[in-house]
C-alpha cells in the first residue's frame, strides 16, 4: 500500500483560498526561498529561485486547478543579480510578472539589487499595487500606486517581535488612510534568516480600520472582501487623495526666531 504524497504547505493554503473564494492570496517576503541571506549569496544558483524554477510548479498547479492568483515573495536570480521579488502566479498557472524590492533595508544593499519599476496589476476590476516589507515605511511609494489608480496595496513582508510589529501597525494604516486605498500585509511567523518574526498578517479598510488580524506564530488564513461602494464612500468622505498638491517642489521661507 502507498500514500499519497502531502502537498507542500504553499499548495494546499491556495486551495484553502480558494474554498472560501478568495481571488487573490498573499504570501510573505521570500516565502518560497526563505530569508537566508548567507545561504542565498553563498549560492545563488541553488538557493534563490530562478527563472522557471520547480518550485513554483506546485503554486502553480493549485492556482490553475482553483482559478486563484498568488503573490509569491523569493529571493529571485535573474543573470548575475539577486532581487527581492514578488512573483505573480496567473489563474491558469503561468508566471504573469514579478516586482522586485524598490527600498532595500540596509542589511539587504550588500546582496540585492534595487527593483527599478513599480507593479500594479489588474484582477477582476481592481487594481492592486505591489510593495515589499521596507517599501511599506515609505509614504511615497504606495501613493505612486494611488496615482497609478490602485484601489489596493498589497505587501508581502517580514516584520520582527518588537519594534517591526510596531511599525507594521503604524505604517499599513497609514498608507491606506494616505491613498483611500485598501493595505494587505502578509508576514513570517516564526523564525528565519536570524530574525523572530511577529506574525500578524492583517488587512485594513481604506479609512485605515482593521478589516482582519491572524495571531503572532501560527499559520493562519486570513480574508477580507474588497467592497467598492465602502471605497467610493471613503473616498468621497476622505479625499486626501483627490485633493492632493505637489508641495515638494514649492518653495520655502526659511525665518530665523530670537
Amino acid at each position: 500500500m502507498t500514500s499519497r504524497p502531502t502537498p507542500p504547505p504553499w499548495q494546499a493554503s491556495v486551495r484553502e483560498a480558494a474554498r472560501a473564494e478568495a481571488r487573490l492570496v498573499v504570501f510573505p517576503e521570500k516565502f518560497l526561498s526563505g530569508y537566508e541571506p548567507d545561504l542565498i549569496q553563498a549560492d545563488p544558483r541553488r538557493c534563490a529561485v530562478q527563472p522557471d524554477d520547480p518550485r513554483l510548479g506546485p503554486i502553480a498547479d493549485a492556482c490553475r486547478e482553483t482559478g486563484t492568483v498568488a503573490i509569491v515573495g523569493a529571493a529571485f536570480h535573474d543573470q548575475d543579480d539577486l532581487y527581492v521579488s514578488a512573483l505573480v502566479i496567473g489563474t491558469n498557472g503561468e508566471f504573469v510578472t514579478r516586482y522586485d524590492k524598490q527600498n532595500l533595508f540596509k542589511s539587504e544593499r550588500k546582496i540585492y539589487r534595487e527593483g527599478a519599476v513599480g507593479c500594479t496589476l489588474e484582477l477582476d476590476g481592481w487594481r492592486l499595487g505591489l510593495g515589499i516589507c521596507y517599501d511599506s515605511g515609505f509614504p511615497e511609494h504606495a501613493r505612486a500606486a494611488a496615482l497609478d489608480g490602485c484601489h489596493a496595496y498589497i505587501v508581502g513582508a517580514l516584520f520582527s517581535v518588537g519594534n517591526g510589529y510596531h511599525e507594521s501597525r503604524t505604517w499599513f494604516p497609514a498608507r491606506a488612510l494616505d491613498n483611500t486605498c485598501y493595505a494587505v500585509l502578509a508576514n513570517h511567523i516564526g523564525t528565519t534568516g536570524g530574525w523572530n518574526t511577529c506574525g500578524s498578517s492583517a488587512i485594513w479598510g481604506p479609512d485605515g480600520r482593521p478589516l482582519a488580524e491572524a495571531g503572532p506564530d501560527q499559520s493562519e488564513l486570513i480574508i477580507a472582501d474588497l467592497d467598492p461602494q465602502i471605497l467610493l464612500a471613503t473616498r468621497d468622505s476622505e479625499p486626501m487623495l483627490r485633493d492632493l498638491r505637489d508641495t515638494t517642489t514649492y518653495p520655502r521661507a526659511r525665518h530665523q526666531l530670537s
